[in-house]
């Protein structure tokens, strides 16, 4: 048997697996609930914890495991907005580009069959706005996060030229969302939901992909 289609049975299998076993406590519950324990580790064991946040948010990334949104709200609850935006920055680029070359040199055949349908689409984008496409997948995901990952691998685009599209597209909603983070960690009752902060970091967590349609419509004829 082939070598790559080996290694690709054994990623696969591993995506499935970790799915199945952590996805269950990468809930908003679960990460409230530990919330607290955490704040006390991360107070005397900073590097630490730190660089075991950010190599498992790559790690959830790259296997596309559920929960990466509870993960980058918890992220920001421990961390706050600035270390947190640079963990989750680069963590979630770097997972991302190891998806990219997973599906290119490994998954291929399995992403071809499973979401070849919709890589017509892409390769349509990519034909027509070049890397732009992908920026503006990365504002406004019309494609689930790991979809946009697998498919992009089997398009001609360079490695260097999705890593670097991604890191800056992803980078807005990235920090809209850890502002939110930062507030669900001051939530302690009830009362708290209704503070101005709260409702205001949610309100552009939720505008925000309205925001950045316009602003891709309005930018798109300039940049063809």
């Amino acid at each position: 048997m082939n070598k790559k289609l080996i290694l690709g049975l054994i990623l696969l299998a591993t995506i499935v697996f970790l799915g199945i076993k952590f996805s269950q406590y990468l809930t908003l519950e679960n990460a409230k609930a530990q919330q607290e324990t955490l704040n006390a580790y991360i107070e005397h064991n900073f590097a630490f914890a730190a660089a075991t946040y950010f190599f498992a948010y790559i790690a959830i990334t790259a296997f596309s495991i559920p929960g990466a949104a509870v993960v980058t709200l918890l992220g920001a609850a421990l961390f706050g907005f600035w270390t947190s935006l640079l963990q989750v920055s680069f963590a979630s680029t770097i997972g991302a580009s190891l998806a990219f070359l997973s599906s290119r040199y490994l998954l291929q055949d399995w992403v071809q069959g499973k979401f070849g349908n919709k890589l017509g689409a892409i390769n349509q984008g990519i034909e027509k706005d070049g890397a732009f496409y992908l920026f503006s997948l990365r504002l406004i995901p019309v494609f689930p996060f790991f979809l946009i990952n697998l498919l992009m691998g089997l398009t001609p685009m360079s490695v260097a030229r999705f890593y670097l599209t991604s890191q800056i597209g992803m980078l807005p909603g990235t920090a809209v969302y850890l502002n939110a983070g930062t507030q669900l960690a001051t939530i302690d009752s009830l009362s708290g939901i209704v503070s101005p902060s709260v409702l205001a970091s949610f309100a552009l967590l939720g505008l925000f992909p309205i925001l950045t349609k316009w602003v891709i419509n309005k930018v798109r004829p300039t940049a063809a």
